[in-house]
C-alpha cells in the first residue's frame, strides 16, 4: 500500500431513511457533509498527506466540494491547502454498488486508510467489499468511521480534525500499526450452510415476511437479536443487548438475545431506545454470550433478516438459517490511542529557535 494515501467514502444520502419520519432523528445537510470532508482534507494536508481518493456522487456532495475548494484556492491566491484529490473512476449509480466499487478501486490505488462517512449501513458495505478483497488475497486498508447516519452504533461521533490527525500520523508511519489499529468482529448469516451476508453490529430476525421499507424499527415483530457487541451508550436494536448485558466492542464474545411473544416465558422487559427519541418495551425470554466460530441456529421457520438496521432478505420454511461470530476480521483506526501517542511523543510540539 502507498505510504501517504487515504481514501474517502462519503455517503451523500445517509440519515435519510424512514426513521426520519417515525422518530426525531436529525438530517445531515449536504453542506455539512462537505464541511466534514474539507476539515479532513485540510488537516491531512497540514500533516503531510499528499493524496486522497474519493467516491464521486450525483447528489450534490462532489459538486459542492469542488466549488468550495476552488473558492478557497482563489481566496488564498493559489496557496495549496489540500492534498491532491482524485475521484475514483466509476459510473455513479446512486446505489450501494457505488460504495462497493469505490472501496475496490481505493484498494487498487493503495490507500492505507479509508475514511467512511455514513451510518452503520455504509460502514457495513465497505467492510463487505474489503472482506471479499481480503479473501481474494489482497492487502486491505483500515477504516476510520465518522458518524453521519441514523442510529450509528458502529461509527463514532468524531471531530473530523481529530480523526484526520490520528490517521495522518499513522499513514506517515509516525505511529505503528499495533498502536494505531484495532481488530473488529463481524456476524455471518448463513443460509443453508453458506454465508449469505454479514453484519458489523447486529443481525435481527423478524417475524415479518416482506422486505418493504429497508429500515426496521418495530420491536414487537422481533424474534431474536445477535450482536457483535452490546453497548448501553448506543441507539438502535444493539441498545437492547447493551441494557441487558453489555459486551465490549473489542472482546472475543458476542451476545444473542431471544425475544418473547408469550408473557409466561418473559423473564424481563427492557425499555430500549431503538431510534432517536423512540423508546419501546421489548419483552425478553433469555439471552446468552456468543462464542466465536460457533454456529447458532435461529428459532423461527420463516421471516426476515435485518443487518445493521436494514432488512436484507427473507427466508422460508425449509431453509436453514444460522448465525456465526467471527473475530479479528478487519481493522479500524483507534483515534483515541493515536492521539495519546501523538501527545506522549510530542509529535505536534515544535521548539522555537
Amino acid at each position: 500500500m502507498s505510504k501517504n494515501t487515504v481514501g474517502i467514502i462519503a455517503n451523500p444520502v445517509s440519515a435519510r431513511d424512514i426513521r426520519r419520519i417515525i422518530s426525531n432523528a436529525s438530517n445531515l445537510q449536504t453542506s455539512e457533509r462537505v464541511n466534514i470532508v474539507m476539515r479532513l482534507l485540510s488537516t491531512l494536508f497540514s500533516c503531510g498527506v499528499s493524496d486522497a481518493y474519493m467516491m464521486p456522487d450525483k447528489a450534490g456532495l462532489t459538486a459542492m466540494l469542488l466549488r468550495s475548494i476552488k473558492k478557497e484556492h482563489a481566496q488564498t491566491e493559489g496557496v495549496k491547502l489540500y492534498p491532491d484529490l482524485h475521484f475514483v473512476d466509476l459510473s455513479v449509480t446512486s446505489t450501494v454498488d457505488d460504495t462497493y466499487k469505490a472501496a475496490n478501486l481505493m484498494v487498487d490505488a493503495g490507500v492505507k486508510v479509508i475514511f467512511v462517512l455514513g451510518g452503520d449501513g455504509t460502514h457495513r458495505a465497505v467492510v463487505k467489499e474489503l472482506m471479499k478483497l481480503k479473501d481474494a488475497g489482497k492487502s486491505i486498508p483500515a477504516i476510520c468511521g465518522i458518524s453521519t447516519g441514523t442510529n450509528n452504533a458502529f461509527p463514532q461521533m468524531l471531530e473530523p480534525t481529530v480523526a484526520a490527525l490520528a490517521v495522518a500520523h499513522y499513514v506517515n508511519e509516525k505511529i505503528p500499526a499495533d498502536k494505531a489499529l484495532i481488530k473488529n468482529k463481524v456476524i455471518e448469516v448463513c443460509l443453508d450452510d453458506k454465508v449469505a451476508d454479514i453484519a458489523i453490529v447486529d443481525a435481527v430476525i423478524s417475524k415479518d415476511m416482506y422486505v418493504g421499507s429497508r429500515a426496521i424499527w418495530e420491536a414487537s415483530k422481533l424474534s431474536e437479536l445477535y450482536l457483535t457487541y452490546a453497548d448501553p451508550m448506543v441507539i438502535g436494536f444493539s441498545a437492547i443487548g447493551g441494557l441487558l448485558q453489555p459486551v465490549e466492542r473489542f472482546s472475543n464474545d458476542g451476545l444473542a438475545v431471544y425475544m418473547s411473544d408469550d408473557s409466561s416465558k418473559t423473564s424481563i422487559v427492557i425499555k430500549a431506545p431503538i431510534a432517536p427519541g423512540m423508546l419501546r418495551d421489548v419483552p425478553i425470554e433469555n439471552h446468552q454470550k456468543m462464542v466465536a466460530d460457533v454456529s447458532y441456529p435461529i428459532r423461527i421457520e420463516k421471516g426476515i433478516v435485518a443487518l445493521d438496521g436494514e432488512r436484507e432478505f427473507s427466508f422460508k420454511t425449509g431453509q436453514k438459517v444460522s448465525i456465526r461470530l467471527r473475530k479479528n476480521v478487519f481493522s479500524t483506526v483507534n483515534v483515541s490511542s493515536c492521539m495519546h501517542e501523538i501527545a506522549d511523543k510530542g509529535l505536534l510540539c515544535h521548539t522555537l529557535v
